[in-house]
Order: structure tokens, then C-alpha cells, then sequence
């Protein structure tokens, strides 16, 4: 994946769709990715993150589908994926999987998500 992962991990200006409702959510991924980083034995924070990640994705979805937004498909198939990949992961969460969560979020946004910017 082509993007620098940020450390220490967490939101900035770079990732900015410049839709408040968006980025105050991705502000909440990363919290919630860095919360299972630090805690990774914690049941609570994994469940927390799976809950921010589909509340996040639906709501981005209505906002996408209210605007007629042309890759509305391609972009749901793509939540679905990662979804179905986090809902596979356990406590003690390993390096693995950390690594592959912080890298897709830092990507998706930067790519996927970026096409929607100036469109939603």
C-alpha cells in the first residue's frame, strides 16, 4: 500500500475529505484502531472499532448514495471486504493484523475515498 502509515497513529490534515460528518468519523477510526493497538487483549476495544467501522460505513454510504455518487458499488463492495476481514480478527489482536488494518485505513481514504471529494 502506497500511503505512509502516520506514528504516532493517529488523523490529520492530510486525510481531510473536507465533509465534517466524514472526517470527524475517520478521527474516530483512527482513535479506535490506535485504542486496539494499545490494548490488544481487549474484547471491548475490538468490539468498539467493529462498531465504528459499520456505523461509519452506513453512514457514508447514505451520503454517497443520496448524491448519486457513481462508484457507490465499487466503494460498498470494498467496506464489505474489510469488513468481513475485521470481523475474523480476535483478541490478543496481533502485529498482523494491526498492521493490516492501520495501512487499509490510512489507503482507503487516500484513494477510495478521495474520489468522492468535491462530489458528495
Amino acid at each position: 500500500m502506497p500511503f505512509v502509515v502516520p506514528e504516532p497513529y493517529c488523523w490529520d490534515v492530510s486525510f481531510m475529505t473536507f465533509y465534517d460528518q466524514i472526517d470527524e468519523e475517520h478521527r474516530s477510526l483512527f482513535q479506535g484502531l490506535f485504542n486496539c493497538a494499545k490494548h490488544r487483549s481487549n474484547d471491548l476495544q475490538l468490539k468498539a472499532l467493529n462498531d465504528l467501522m459499520h456505523i461509519h460505513f452506513a453512514a457514508e454510504q447514505v451520503i454517497m448514495k443520496n448524491a448519486n455518487y457513481s462508484e457507490f458499488p465499487q466503494h460498498c463492495q470494498i467496506h464489505d471486504e474489510f469488513l468481513a476481514k475485521l470481523s475474523k480478527v480476535h483478541t490478543p489482536i496481533s502485529d498482523a493484523d494491526i498492521d493490516y488494518c492501520k495501512n487499509w485505513l490510512v489507503n482507503h481514504i487516500k484513494t477510495v475515498d478521495f474520489r468522492y471529494k468535491g462530489k458528495l
